[in-house]
């Protein structure tokens, strides 16, 4: 193969991209003029009529103005705005594309159902007005669910209003059957209203959506528990999701507690029992292989879960046989259990190291190990440094590091090289191998990204963050080359995927040195197809009132109070109005530009949710849309804020660690929010000082611009206060947040090359 500089490897690898989108978007242009051409020499056909045959009658007029027409409008308004756009802010791509499907497509369906010929029915038959309406109802209910969507996805609408055009036909010719047997997929799910009738083609659907996507179905079992079809997806959910399934089959709900009882599948059987046998049932389903393999019987894995440690113990156990069977199961138990004991370390964290770490004394270093990885949204630096030292002092003469990850199959292991590069410890882990060892473990830390599931992207993120991490030169510049070798490879195998993530992190990578630099960033957004990295424009942030409006959630433990009470200290200096309500705080700028802040009153907890929902009820009434969420509570609580976020949500804080499934879980409600997070617990007197700057740029006018904040944080605490200096620096600012830049950039990526195929 010819030489290339680095740097033209990676532009090749851009340009490649650029091309290879150009290329698809040439050749469906040749194929859309083909089609045109071949229409003119055709007769436009019943379904491209885009003008009415005859009036519609008053039965359906109905239907078209006061349901259809009205959905729309509501649709139209979102925004604020009634201009016969779904205007996405930000993102005129996705605003196109929703505006089309919304708006001009199901403007072209009610033309085209109305349209509809049916020539063979006699007089006083009904057939016609029936058919109609039904379609007609149907197509009301897309709009409701549309308008019930908080995380819409234009390319979904996109695909599921075609889908709805291609099932009015198909029925309407009698080839029902025959569409549903190519296309049993979430789209003829989704318009099952269309179906209405043929209960084989409902059947077929939900059997096949069940085989294919059992996790998605079995969160959905509400809808069908009762038919005979919801047995395959209960018993393919076993396999993979067992949990969830137990909860079906504890419910005090009939119908779906029957549903799983019924079903003749042995390991559903065995949940079931564990259900009714077991003394603490949520526990015991951890050991769902287990009981099902007869290695356990229900009352011997009642003993084991009494006992903490012992119950971890035997969760580590199940994971180094590799056990498949409910591996999320366990891996969401192991995560809880984890977290107990990074919680007791970090409240100790005042106290000497025999005190600190007493309740991992005696753990192997698999377990040590786990409880890092699994532990990782809340583990503090010290803790983690804590256990990392006595992982390795643990392991004896004969076991290297690698044998280590060998013994633990690899589980997480991508996760743990990032957080040893964050905290400093990756030459140490590497130093207990042979140079041969490293250098294979590290390549398999590149290598094979691009496997598993389109949107599956945990392995790359974590490989985005662990380089911004690592500070070796030459350990940096060998990543670097297998980026470039795992790319040509994904080229040669023509994989699509590989071909984006590596791309992706080799500009990345390369925009790791520039940093820093204004103008260096903003030609990566550029060529990432990204709004600025390295800002976020003022006019994004303000309603058009000119109103920066911000909410703050806290929540009711002892620190939430402490937090909200501190958080309250910084708006004292005479610039700040405070109006408080039975529920929440509102804060009124008093000079420069208009910002209001909404904080929930920290009410002791369940309250403390009430306060927050009352708080989002006022907000939507008066639509309220925050550009601005700052979580302040621990990572458990996370769940709860980001429930509250929208598309127009700008900036999110969170203030506690930004792992994979939280920043996705961000990015899914607001695709273009920049994140500030932590790699360990935030803290109040570093949340507050990085609030104030924030407000302080607001106030005046100004785009947030995160390089000159965090150069003057940076100062701040190196000479204000150097006693949060560390836990400072454990904050990642948005611009240096690699996992969030590269999820946003395959995102869109992927979505570009979605609505080609669309």
């Amino acid at each position: 193969m010819f030489k290339m500089s680095q740097t033209n490897r990676i532009r090749f690898f851009l340009l490649f991209l650029i091309a290879l989108l150009v290329v698809q978007d040439y050749a469906q242009a040749q194929s859309r003029r083909k089609r045109n051409r071949n229409n003119e020499k055709e007769e436009v056909t019943i379904y491209e009529i885009d003008t009415l045959l005859a009036p519609i009658p008053m039965q359906r007029r109905i239907w078209h103005e006061n349901k259809i027409d009205k959905a729309q409008e509501r649709a139209d308004l979102l925004d604020g705005i009634k201009d016969q756009v779904i205007n996405l802010f930000g993102d005129e791509r996705s605003t196109t594309i929703l505006t089309q499907a919304i708006i001009h497509d199901v403007d072209d369906l009610q033309i085209m159902i109305e349209n509809l010929p049916f020539p063979d029915i006699q007089k006083g038959d009904n057939t016609e007005m029936q058919s109609k309406i039904r379609y007609l109802n149907a197509l009301n209910e897309l709009l409701r669910k549309f308008l019930a969507d908080n995380r819409v996805d234009p390319i979904f609408y996109k695909r599921l209003v075609q889908n709805f055009r291609e099932l009015v036909i198909a029925r309407h010719e009698n080839r029902l059957m025959e569409y549903v047997r190519k296309h049993a997929d979430i789209y003829t799910m989704t318009n099952e209203d269309l179906l209405e009738g043929h209960p084989d083609a409902v059947s077929y659907v939900y059997t096949e959506m069940g085989k294919k996507e059992p996790v998605l179905m079995i969160r959905r079992l509400s809808q069908f528990a009762k038919y005979p079809y919801a047995d395959v997806t209960i018993a393919e959910a076993a396999k993979i999701v067992p949990n969830e399934v137990y909860s079906y089959a504890s419910s005090s709900n009939y119908i779906l507690s029957s549903a799983v009882r019924r079903s003749k599948d042995p390991l559903v059987q065995t949940i079931v029992r564990i259900a009714q046998e077991s003394k603490s049932p949520l526990k015991a389903m951890a050991f769902l292989s287990d009981i099902y393999n007869k290695r356990m019987t229900i009352a011997e894995v009642d003993q084991i879960t009494a006992d903490h440690d012992l119950f971890y113990k035997n969760l580590v156990r199940l994971k180094l046989q590799n056990e498949d069977l409910g591996s999320s199961t366990l891996s969401s138990e192991l995560q809880y259990r984890s977290l107990k004991y990074v919680r007791d370390m970090n409240d100790l964290h005042d106290e000497k190291d025999p005190i600190r770490f007493k309740c991992i004394e005696g753990f192997s270093p698999e377990e040590l190990y786990f409880i890092m990885v699994y532990g990782q949204d809340e583990i503090y630096t010290s803790s983690f440094l804590g256990t990392f030292k006595r992982m390795l002092e643990r392991m004896d003469t004969t076991m290297t590091t690698d044998k280590l990850l060998e013994k633990l199959h690899y589980d997480k292991f991508r996760t743990f090289i990032r957080m040893c590069a964050g905290y400093n410890t990756l030459n140490r882990f590497l130093e207990r191998m042979n140079p041969e060892s490293r250098t294979v473990l590290m390549k398999k830390f590149i290598a094979n990204l691009d496997k598993g599931k389109e949107d599956d992207l945990e392995d790359a993120v974590d490989v985005a963050d662990a380089f911004g991490s690592i500070s070796d030169p030459e350990l940096a510049n060998f990543l670097q080359r297998e980026v470039t070798e795992n790319y040509e490879l994904a080229y040669r195998n023509k994989s699509l995927k590989g071909m984006r993530v590596y791309a992706l992190l080799a500009t990345l990578f390369n925009g790791l040195k520039a940093s820093d630099n204004q103008e260096a960033l903003r030609k990566q957004s550029e060529v990432l197809d990204l709004p600025p990295i390295n800002l976020v424009p003022y006019q994004n942030l303000v309603n058009d009132s000119g109103v920066v409006y911000q909410q703050f959630f806290f929540y009711g433990d002892e620190d939430g109070k402490s937090s909200f009470n501190n958080f309250l200290g910084n708006f004292k200096d005479g610039k700040w109005k405070k109006v408080d309500n039975k529920y929440w705080t509102t804060l009124y700028s008093l000079t420069g530009k208009k910002v209001v802040i909404y904080a929930n009153l920290p009410l002791t907890e369940p309250e403390d949710e009430e306060a927050q929902k009352q708080l989002s009820t006022f907000l939507a009434a008066n639509n309220i849309v925050p550009t601005i969420i700052v979580h302040r509570g621990h990572s458990y609580h996370l769940p709860v804020t980001l429930e509250n976020l929208n598309r127009n949500t700008r900036i999110v804080m969170l203030g506690s660690c930004g792992g994979y499934h939280n920043l996705g879980t961000v990015l899914d409600y607001s695709p273009d929010a920049h994140i500030i997070s932590s790699k360990q617990v935030g803290a109040m007197n570093v949340n507050e000082p990085i609030v104030k700057a924030i407000n302080t740029m607001l106030l005046e006018g100004k785009d947030v611009d995160w390089i000159s904040m965090w150069k003057n944080l940076d100062n701040y605490f190196t000479t204000k206060l150097p006693t949060y200096k560390s836990t400072f620096n454990d904050y990642v600012p948005p611009h240096k947040n690699l996992g969030a830049i590269f999820i946003k950039a395959y995102r869109k990526l992927a979505e570009e090359e979605s609505e080609d195929e669309a």
